[in-house]
C-alpha cells in the first residue's frame, strides 16, 4: 500500500483557513526553465502567486499540480504547476502558513511541512515587499 503525499492535503488546507478568516492566500513557486511561468517575475529563483478568488480564475489544487487562470501584463494566462515545485502557502495578511523543504526533490522531504508563523524567508520577504501597496495612516481633524 502506498502512502500519499500530505503536501496537497497541507497545501488546501492553508488555502481554506486564508479564506474564511478572510487572509490572502499566496504560494511560493521554485521557478525552473521547464515550468510555464511568466519569467519576468521571477526574483531570487523564486515567483510568488496571489491565489485569491479575486486574483485567479478557475482555481484547482489537486493532488498532482496547482492549476489557475490570472492576467500578467493584462495578458490572461492559463498556469499548471506541479506540486513538487510549490515551495509554500500562507496568508499575506499574518505571515503565517507552511514551507516545504525542496531538497533533492526527494518524496520523503516533500512530505515534510514547516510552519511559518510570524516569519519569512528573505525570497517571500521580498516578493511581499513589491506586491503590498504603502498606505498612509489616516488623518482626521475636527472643524468647527
Amino acid at each position: 500500500m502506498s502512502i500519499n503525499s500530505t503536501k496537497p492535503y497541507l497545501i488546501r488546507s492553508i488555502y481554506d483557513w486564508c479564506i474564511d478568516s478572510d487572509f490572502t492566500p499566496y504560494v511560493s513557486v521554485k521557478a525552473s526553465s521547464d515550468l510555464d511561468i511568466p519569467m519576468e517575475f521571477v526574483k531570487d529563483g523564486e515567483i510568488v502567486f496571489n491565489i485569491s478568488a479575486k486574483a485567479v480564475h478557475e482555481l484547482i489544487i489537486n493532488n498532482d499540480f496547482i492549476s489557475f487562470t490570472a492576467r500578467f501584463n493584462g495578458v490572461s494566462t492559463k498556469l499548471e504547476i506541479p506540486l513538487n515545485a510549490v515551495r509554500g502557502i500562507f496568508a499575506k495578511e499574518v505571515n503565517q502558513g507552511i514551507a516545504f523543504s525542496t531538497d533533492n526533490g526527494n518524496d520523503k522531504d516533500e512530505n515534510q511541512g514547516r510552519a511559518i508563523k510570524g516569519q519569512k524567508n528573505t525570497s517571500i520577504q521580498h516578493a511581499l515587499k513589491f506586491q503590498t501597496k504603502k498606505t498612509r495612516k489616516p488623518n482626521l481633524r475636527i472643524i468647527k
